[in-house]
């Protein structure tokens, strides 16, 4: 879920033969890595399937429910894990999946398209529904989607929720969560005439995966295909209308300066002062339990701007793709059919994760996570393109955007970032 800036990476695609088992009761498949018995069942014996996770992305218990129900399914065959660490990752994906090193991986939702255009990745279009793709969640499948071809599978995904401290709403007389944007207005400006209330919500000026929900929720894109070239999308009705609400939202933050991001300073610092109402943020953002217990912190989507649904979200999250190169396709296919089944999904609920499919999301655990679940299903990604993380890189437009759009003039901000975002997704890599 961390975004790592993608290296460009030049994969062949890699036919491996199999030799031949020699064996009458077993028919050997060359191309799929596996051979089926004489009962038709699949054989993978002898064969081990290399699985890289990230640190920390694996839910508790899911590693060894996945490889006990595999391997038994599979008799003979090996699951081996290796857990990577974030720091230098995108080198060492480079190598692996040029190597054929690797069979299955996780990847960042935001990184999957740039491993899928360089020929990393495998297509698994016609494997979807195998796999269990049919109850996908449309709009956490869609980052692993690349010009029409399914290059992984999604894993999960969290959002940003409104986290506010319990002591300050009681004191400022405010009983019940807010369902709407008027609502929310109004809670924060008693709070910013509570005692002992610094800011009703802290939210700096370049909060862009706000904005971004905000934009999603008026059905805008930061960037759209228009022909064979991409153009930005902050200069249209949709964004205006996204960032009218934006305004609103970060003017009543009294201490969130228009020129920094949700990382200058880190919101958990300043939230866990203890003299901040609220915070729109992740669960990572949340202050350890010194600084603020647990229990004293309470969580709601950010409202909409009626309370039939929240506002929209961005939703950052991890698929599982299967190596181009990898000498075991077949065998990591149905890896995936087992490790993104039902149960090894409701793993991933139970760790306060949103699911891949949305009928599990009742199995999801936690405040945090119940507050997010409810905005995942009207949440969106990035524009699937291997050059987004080019857009991302600092100086990020959108972020001066913002910055721009609420010390200035709108048009002016809006047509400068559009023409630097088209102009860095339009680069040759």
């Amino acid at each position: 879920m961390k975004r790592q800036l993608i290296a460009a990476v030049g994969v062949a695609a890699m036919v491996v033969g199999l030799a031949a088992c020699g064996s009458d009761a077993k028919k050997d498949d060359t191309k799929t890595g596996s051979s089926t018995a004489a009962d038709g069942k699949k054989d993978y014996s002898g064969k081990t399937l290399k699985v890289w996770l990230m640190s920390g992305s694996a839910p508790k218990g899911w590693e060894d429910s996945v490889k006990t129900e595999f391997e038994s399914k599979y008799a003979g065959s090996k699951v081996e894990f290796q857990v990577q660490e974030w720091t230098g990752i995108g080198p060492k994906v480079t190598a692996a999946l040029s190597e054929g090193s690797v069979d299955v991986l996780e990847v960042g939702n935001t990184q999957t398209a740039g491993y899928a255009a360089t020929g990393g990745l495998l297509d698994i279009t016609k494997d979807k529904a195998a796999i269990g793709g049919a109850d996908w969640a449309a709009n956490q499948s869609e980052s692993a989607i690349l010009d029409g071809k399914q290059y992984a599978a999604p894993w999960y995904v969290t959002n940003r929720v409104v986290a506010y401290n319990k002591d300050l709403w009681a004191k400022a007389g405010l009983t019940a969560t807010p369902k709407t944007l008027d609502e929310f207005y109004a809670a924060l400006d008693k709070l910013k005439t509570t005692e002992g209330v610094v800011d009703p919500l802290y939210m700096p000026g370049q909060e862009w995966y706000v904005y971004f929900g905000l934009l999603t929720t008026e059905g805008g894109k930061l960037a759209k295909k228009d022909g064979d070239k991409w153009v930005g999308g902050l200069s249209s009705p949709e964004a205006q209308k996204a960032f009218e609400t934006y305004k609103t939202i970060q003017g009543k933050s009294l201490t969130g300066a228009k020129d920094k991001d949700e990382a200058k300073p880190q919101q958990k610092d300043v939230f866990g002062a203890g003299n901040v109402g609220s915070i729109i943020g992740l669960g990572w953002e949340l202050p350890d339990e010194k600084a603020i217990p647990k229990d004293k912190i309470g969580f709601f989507p950010l409202p909409g701007k009626t309370a039939d649904k929240p506002s929209g979200v961005f939703l950052g999250g991890s698929n599982l793709a299967i190596a181009q190169a990898s000498k075991n396709s077949e065998m990591a296919k149905d890896f995936l059919a087992v490790a993104l089944n039902d149960k090894n999904e409701s793993l991933v609920a139970a760790a306060g994760l949103i699911p891949n499919k949305n009928s599990l999301n009742d199995k999801v655990v936690g405040d945090f996570a119940t507050a997010a679940k409810s905005a995942a299903v009207v949440g969106g990604i990035t524009p699937t393109t291997p050059n987004w993380a080019a857009v991302e890189n600092e100086p990020n437009p959108i972020k001066e955007f913002l910055t721009n759009a609420l010390t200035g003039d709108y048009a002016a901000a809006a047509k400068k970032a559009d023409d630097e975002i088209a102009k860095r997704l339009n680069a040759k890599q």
